[in-house]
């Protein structure tokens, strides 16, 4: 089942989606938004299964990505991972920080701010092109309530949803905030989220052990930045994010959890750009640590106002399954 939200107040409509994200139908009747679908998950999950095969026969309205707001325009909660440790090591190499051992054993993560989503559409609005800006293409998923203390392999089955995401970094404010020894906040701004959410079983076998193991590609003004696939190279998977997030408090329907940046190595060293042979990469910093690395310093620059990133994961046959997030890097106006 797929599901998205159309631009309408601040919580968006909620609507079901055709497998092929051409039709659409309206689940006023069940839920007015996805979070209240999320609310309650266990008579709603069965009512918008309804409308979903209402659509497999046919009926529908014609669907438009770009008439989206992120499926949850706003949430309860936000906390992104960095489960691709592999990119981890890279970043703090290109600073020269030295990664401790437990980043392989107990996973990253921070709160992200939840209450202004970009939909998937939207411009991208920076007051300066000198913070560094980034995109970030990154896995999420969403949970109904999870209990304190939830293990792992239980975390698993509260995850309902899965979508896409832009965390959108900047990364020339980064590295004072973390000095501060508090962790993000101005350098993490609103992050977008994909057209669509989907529910686990529309990915069939390529969801398993808790990853997606298809590739996210990142186009970079219209040009393929990177492929990685985002079941290679990933340390922690969704279950252990969740039960990561809820050690220490319950989590609450609406819930969502990020995998961190994709990020594949190659021949157990640092992944190649995509010109070179290899998958490249899923955001700029981790193009710019390579070239610290080789050449003494980055020849890449960060996002310029501009700039366009769309970020997408297709099926075998090549068919979008989250529809594209597709923006570009505008100067801000108040």
């Amino acid at each position: 089942m797929k599901l998205a939200s159309l631009k309408e107040g601040r919580d968006g409509l909620l609507v079901v989606v055709s497998r092929d994200l051409t039709r659409y139908l309206p689940a006023t009747d069940v839920a007015a938004t996805m979070q209240a679908a999320l609310d309650n998950w266990a008579t709603a999950k069965p009512a918008l299964e309804m409308l979903a095969k209402r659509l497999d026969a046919g009926e529908g309205e014609a669907f438009n990505e770009a008439a989206c707001a992120s499926p949850l325009p706003r949430a309860y909660q936000w906390a992104d991972g960095s489960a691709y440790v592999n990119h981890v090591e890279l970043v703090r190499k290109a600073r020269g920080a030295e990664m401790p051992a437990t980043f392989w054993t107990d996973p990253l993560m921070y709160q992200g701010g939840s209450d202004s989503f970009l939909g998937p559409r939207d411009a991208i609005p920076m007051a300066d092109e000198a913070w560094g800006i980034d995109f970030e293409a990154e896995i999420v998923v969403v949970t109904d309530d999870v209990p304190m203390g939830v293990s792992a392999a239980d975390a698993a089955t509260h995850i309902q949803l899965i979508m896409l995401v832009n965390d959108v970094s900047l990364r020339n404010l980064i590295p004072g905030e973390l000095a501060k020894g508090f962790g993000f906040f101005q350098s993490k701004p609103s992050s977008a989220f994909s057209p669509v959410a989907i529910t686990p079983d529309e990915l069939g076998a390529v969801w398993e052990d808790s990853k997606v193991h298809l590739p996210l590609m990142s186009f970079l003004n219209e040009s393929l930045f990177g492929h990685p696939d985002a079941g290679v190279d990933m340390t922690f998977n969704f279950g252990q994010l969740v039960a990561h997030a809820a050690k220490s408090r319950p989590l609450c329907a609406g819930t969502l959890i990020g995998s961190g940046t994709v990020s594949n190595k190659l021949d157990d060293g640092p992944g190649k750009p995509v010109e070179e042979g290899g998958v490249g990469y899923s955001c700029i910093a981790e193009m710019r640590t390579i070239e610290t690395i080789q050449n003494g310093k980055p020849s890449t620059s960060f996002m310029q106002f501009g700039d366009r990133i769309r970020i997408e994961m297709r099926d075998s046959d090549g068919q979008s399954i989250f529809g594209t997030i597709d923006q570009v890097v505008e100067k801000y106006k108040a």
